[in-house]
């Protein structure tokens, strides 16, 4: 290797579930598919709260943060964890959400500065592919 060659981190993905939503089946099928494609997860488990997640999200050092939400409460959530994020001076995370969102929570959500909007139907492929794209890079120096 010379001076000038770099080697690529795994990007580190916490997947939870924010609220009283206890259904876990969909957030434990996509983290799976994210360590199936080389990525380190951490999985929080459920009823995380917003302040919490954004602790383990710093403490975790992660480049992604990954929502699963299946109530209607997808806005009002994701808007507190962006808000503990940005509390936290954590502005270099890719957050995702995943779950039942319509096309009206999905354009509030781009609002906030969620890119990631993934509903029923969405392909791991997709998912992956997205987070690939968007993530920040971990390219480090050799």
């Amino acid at each position: 290797m010379t001076t000038n060659d770099t080697f690529t981190q795994p990007l580190r993905v916490v997947m939870t579930k924010v609220g009283l939503d206890g259904h876990d089946r969909g957030v434990k099928v996509i983290a799976q598919a994210f360590r199936d494609e080389g990525m380190e997860v951490i999985y929080a488990g459920l009823r995380r709260t917003p302040d919490e997640i954004a602790d383990i999200v710093s403490q975790e050092d992660a480049d992604i943060l990954g929502l699963s939400i299946l109530s209607g409460a997808v806005v009002p959530l994701t808007r507190r964890v962006v808000q503990a994020l940005a509390a936290r001076e954590i502005e270099d995370v890719l957050v995702i959400v995943g779950g039942i969102v319509s096309d009206e929570a999905r354009e509030e959500l781009r609002g906030i500065g969620v890119e990631g909007v993934f509903g029923p139907g969405a392909s791991l492929a997709e998912i992956i592919r997205f987070v690939n794209e968007n993530a920040p890079d971990r390219s480090m120096p050799a």
